[in-house]
């Protein structure tokens, strides 16, 4: 059909582009009046009697600006109208802002291309026009990267909306939003999409509140408290000591104590039978030189030795202590040495931490445990999720610290035959933007991962409704970032500031946009986009897990015994 041409009407809208019957048959909006580096206003009016539907002036859609070879695509940030009063019969004008995102140019004999920033700015009285389904598909293309689609433009859900896994994964990604708005669905399909494509790829999801455990049927492992291996020989003496310690400072005297204990426990389980006896302790802890070992004496616990993740026993632990205890020449109070000996028996005895103790010294190697944690083989589950919620509260820091070291490691002994991702829920947690709280060792390993974690194929995934309180610079390491309904302006600030390609027209939207809606920039996209993900089925969602008994499900009202058994562990 042919159309009608207005006056003044550029040549590239001879053909309007017909993508439903509903639509208006002129494309063109408005025209620019003013612009300046980055931003231009454009002139355009309503008339109250006229179409109006979703392809005219919208906060939050991408329209072009017609250079005739060039079309400058823009994001529309704010609109206003210029007359106090709204007429009901004639035209209304109105005055839109819009941000210059990058520019569509066309060559002749070459297919079109879409670029980031500005080589030709806009005259004041260029046309401004809806964009065309081409243009807003070249502007979300990846080229020759590898694309996943992982759900829809909000502006044309005829337009997938797709990521590159592997820029996303090896530069590490955060997902951001409050709750309620999806995040945990989000997480979900970006695993299913990472496992899919990446066959080398093993996930560990520090899952504090046990919702991933039904959102991989087919796909994962869970580990809980009574089902993981975790010695605590595996664990730093930092990381032992805040368990032993219940998250408070140790008395300078006990945090000694225990870092001699456990350095001539080790010794104890690496010398030969009948070879080490009280004797050689004494000699060994009270003829130590400060500076070192001399004259044949034994060398002072230093932190690599002490670190060593290999086994000993806490027998040997206690058998120290007493024999300790018992010296002539104390180099301790015994008030301090019996104190630590409670604290450890206590531990020791505790049910709630059978996973450390109750058959670590069954274990004498790492590979089990790598193997159970990192599914080495897979046996086509790559995914485990360790549900951190089942722990008691003084291990969950240590825990998470001993299982970001072991990705890491893992990562780094395997020369690149594995790749680990470690996905952190409730990442402010673990990290948070005050380096005053928070563990310092579980820090230190996640920020370990984000910092050095590329080259080896260690990778981080960051989940938190409060970026506000992570730490900015765990954040910034992370170069993929979706980012969900944040109402909290302190939080929409620190994203603001950590990644560049946040404008804040852009990041202005987060307070505003839907369930299942999220605004996707860096590295692992094209350009900033604005997307629905994809619906997972039922199954496949996260939830809350169903507390089971051996008979089946729990019917009627639970037992309060059988409650009250399990808080106890």
């Amino acid at each position: 059909m042919q159309l009608a041409v207005k006056p003044g009407q550029f040549e590239a809208d001879l053909q309007p582009e017909r993508r439903s019957v509903f639509q208006p048959p002129d494309r063109m909006l408005g025209r620019v009046i003013a612009c300046d580096g980055s931003r231009a206003t454009i002139a355009s009016s309503i008339d109250s009697n006229a179409f109006q539907g979703p392809e005219t002036w919208t906060i939050g859609r991408l329209i072009s600006i017609n250079l005739g070879t060039t079309r400058i695509v823009c994001l529309v940030y704010e609109m206003k109208a210029t007359q106090e009063h709204w007429s009901e019969t004639g035209p209304n004008p109105v005055h839109v802002q819009v941000e210059l995102l990058g520019e569509v140019s066309e060559s002749p004999g070459q297919p079109p291309r879409f670029r980031s920033g500005i080589g030709v700015y806009p005259s004041v009285g260029a046309p401004a026009h809806r964009i065309r389904a081409e243009d807003l598909t070249l502007v979300h293309d990846l080229g020759l990267r590898e694309a996943v689609t992982i759900g829809h433009l909000t502006q044309d859900e005829s337009i997938p909306a797709t990521v590159c896994i592997g820029d996303m994964l090896s530069r590490h990604f955060a997902i951001l939003g409050t709750t309620g708005v999806g995040k945990s669905s989000a997480v979900s399909l970006l695993l299913r999409k990472c496992v899919a494509s990446r066959a080398r790829l093993r996930v560990l999801i520090l899952d504090p509140h046990n919702e991933y455990a039904n959102a991989f049927p087919d796909r994962a492992v869970t580990i809980d408290a009574d089902s993981v291996d975790l010695p605590f020989w595996m664990f730093k003496l930092e990381e032992l000591a805040d368990v032993v310690f219940r998250g408070r400072d140790a008395l300078a005297d006990e945090a000694d104590i225990l870092r001699e204990v456990v350095y001539s426990a080790r010794a104890r389980y690496r010398a030969p039978a009948g070879q080490f006896s009280s004797r050689d302790l004494g000699a060994s802890l009270l003829k130590r030189p400060l500076d070192g070992a001399r004259d044949g004496v034994t060398e002072p616990a230093t932190a690599s030795s002490v670190d060593a993740p290999t086994p000993y026993r806490m027998k040997d632990v206690f058998a120290v202590l007493d024999e300790l205890i018992g010296l002539h020449e104390q180099r301790w109070p015994r008030a301090s040495l019996r104190s630590l000996k409670v604290r450890l028996e206590a531990l020791h005895a505790d049910p709630r931490y059978r996973f450390m103790f109750a058959r670590a010294n069954m274990i004498e190697t790492m590979g089990p445990i790598v193997s159970q944690l990192f599914r080495v083989p897979d046996h086509g589950r790559p995914i485990t999720v360790f549900q951190l919620g089942g722990l008691p509260s003084e291990v969950v820091n240590a825990a998470a610290s001993v299982l970001s070291r072991l990705a890491f490691d893992l990562a780094v002994a395997s020369q690149g035959a594995y790749e680990v991702l470690v996905l952190c829920e409730e990442a402010h947690r673990y990290v948070p933007a005050n380096p005053e709280l928070g563990f310092a060792p579980t820090r230190q390993a996640i920020a370990r991962i984000a910092k050095e974690g590329r080259k080896y194929g260690a990778y981080l995934g960051v989940v938190t409704q409060r970026p506000g309180e992570l730490d900015a610079t765990i954040l910034s390491q992370c170069s993929t970032v979706f980012a969900m309904r944040l109402a909290n302006e302190r939080d929409q600030q620190i994203i603001r500031s950590a990644i560049a390609d946040a404008s804040a027209s852009t990041i202005n939207f987060l307070s505003s946009i839907g369930n299942r809606e999220a605004i996707a920039f860096g590295e692992g996209v094209a350009t900033t986009m604005r997307l629905r993900f994809s619906e997972l089925k039922p199954h496949e969602l996260p939830s809350m897990a169903v507390v089971e008994r051996k008979d089946g499900l729990w019917r009627g009202e639970p037992n309060l015994d059988e409650i009250i058994r399990r808080m106890r562990g």
